[in-house]
């Protein structure tokens, strides 16, 4: 318990990890709200996008790879985590007020699967457990977008880790649609709305903090463990 305490005091910043429960709330007062009766987001473009089931795997390691990558920089890096914590709080609380304001919802999953293997019956069990409705913006995507934003944004990661996660998230983003979660412009909407959202952390708010030296550690020592200053920094 001492060195819980410890970790605590010593990691402040992972205080804003409790933005999560309270998205978690909101995810699930929306998502049992809006089931019916909604805006239905597929278009003519959905018809050409085939249907994948082992794309099942990708989509469901999404919230495990946010979660690692936030740990991480909880530990490593806890200016990239404060960043990360407030991409993911304005994206996430901004695309669920619109699903509550603007019922929205797809209706592009198969009435019949074509096979029965072991990904359909994931997928299965991913469908009964998120209903096809609040889709539009993704919050898939957005997720996506603010873990590549982080990971370029943050000193802590080699060039190769960097690369990798881009590429995996990628697809999990290009997953959304495969596995028939969400139409193309639920991923659209995403990536637009992230873009703006990136705007605000990273360009306005990342800039001024960086003028004032709150990446590179001018003054705290607090601040200053953020950065590691040697050519072999990250992992």
């Amino acid at each position: 318990m001492q060195k819980i305490k410890q970790f605590i005091k010593t990691h402040p910043h992972m205080w804003w990890g409790l933005y999560m429960p309270v998205y978690l709330i909101m995810y699930f007062t929306v998502e049992h709200v809006v089931t019916d009766n909604y805006w239905a987001t597929q278009t003519a473009i959905d018809n050409y996008i085939p249907f994948c089931e082992y794309f099942v795997i990708p989509y469901n390691s999404w919230s495990i790879l946010l979660f690692v990558l936030g740990v991480f920089f909880i530990v490593k890096d806890p200016e990239s985590f404060r960043r990360y914590m407030w991409f993911i709080a304005i994206a996430y609380t901004t695309a669920t007020l619109f699903c509550f304001l603007v019922p929205n919802g797809q209706d592009l999953r198969p009435a019949v699967l074509p096979r029965h293997n072991i990904c359909t019956w994931i997928l299965q069990m991913t469908w009964a457990a998120d209903n096809n409705a609040n889709v539009f913006p993704s919050v898939h995507v957005l997720g996506v977008v603010a873990a590549i934003a982080a990971m370029w944004h943050s000193p802590k990661l080699k060039r190769v880790w960097q690369v990798l996660g881009t590429v995996w998230f990628a697809i999990i983003a290009a997953s959304t649609l495969l596995v028939k979660q969400h139409a193309f412009i639920d991923l659209a909407a995403g990536f637009a709305w992230g873009g703006v959202v990136y705007i605000i952390v990273y360009v306005i708010i990342g800039h001024k903090r960086d003028k004032r030296g709150l990446r590179c550690g001018a003054d705290s020592p607090e601040r200053e463990a953020d950065y590691d200053h040697s050519p072999n920094a990250g992992i």
